[in-house]
């Protein structure tokens, strides 16, 4: 119980970390599926939170389904919640403001420097090619229309 008292854990995490432990897997797994229907451990709601916050981080799809199976989740939850989200276009708004983000600590530099800088921190966050030339080709315009 003092394993949940610290910060919310998916019942994968929780259940490794009891078995490194040294606790039986049969008792964790018996445990878990307790403190599952009492409502003190709930993936759905974990899943939910842990999207919000990689959202904040304007991370991308493959970055939120990374993070999710890393923290322990079900694998097809965690392809369920991030399915959701895209299909709500939560992760064009975090490649936007990403974008944003980039463009005001760019300001000043060469298009070119600007663009590769956005390509970079949106490949790392896990926002899709298709996504990233989206946003590149409205928020990076050059200035002079020769260029």
């Amino acid at each position: 119980m003092t394993l949940l008292d610290a910060a919310a854990r998916s019942s994968g995490a929780l259940a490794h970390r009891l078995v490194d432990k040294g606790f039986d897997a049969n008792v964790v797994n018996q445990v878990i599926d307790r403190l599952t229907r009492l409502g003190l451990v709930d993936d759905q709601a974990y899943a939910q939170d842990l999207l919000r916050s990689c959202l904040h981080r304007t991370m991308g799809e493959r970055g939120v389904l990374s993070e999710m199976t890393r923290k322990g989740l079900d694998p097809g939850l965690a392809a369920q919640v991030v399915a959701q989200a895209s299909r709500d276009g939560l992760f064009v708004d975090s490649a936007y403001e990403l974008g944003r983000k980039v463009a005001r600590k760019t300001a000043g530099l060469e298009l070119k420097v600007r663009k590769r800088r956005f390509w970079s921190a949106g490949s790392r966050k896990g926002h899709s090619p298709g996504l990233l030339n989206q946003v590149a080709a409205d928020l990076f315009v050059p200035d002079d229309p020769l260029e």
